[in-house]
């Protein structure tokens, strides 16, 4: 039942996502992004369950600094990639305008 729910989100997740990679500004990877958010370009930050700890502590450190929103996707860093539309591994990805997917209902689902 769980796993059923937490499949539907995703699915709804990498439909944004790929509307986000077309029309709107993103990095992907750690570096980049981390980058970005200490910047304080970021919007939303997406972090793959499978990241290392220590990354995803630094991440909600920097975005808490800089009041940015974080989700966890429910996947590993393949199928983030994969949401993605690209045919790589990816750890983190930072969003810096959403473009023409709705970032407030994307929000509201965290």
């Amino acid at each position: 039942m769980v796993n059923k729910k937490i499949k539907k989100e995703n699915q709804g997740i990498s439909s944004k996502l790929r509307l986000i990679v077309k029309s709107g500004k993103f990095s992907m990877g750690y570096k980049s992004t981390l980058r970005n958010l200490k910047e304080g370009k970021c919007r939303l930050i997406i972090v793959a369950d499978n990241c290392p700890p220590g990354r995803r502590l630094e991440l909600e450190y920097y975005s808490m600094l800089n009041k940015c929103s974080i989700h966890h996707f429910y996947g590993n860093n393949s199928e983030l990639g994969i949401a993605c539309g690209k045919i790589f591994r990816c750890s983190c990805f930072g969003i810096m305008e959403s473009g023409d997917a709705e970032l407030s209902t994307f929000l509201k689902a965290n």
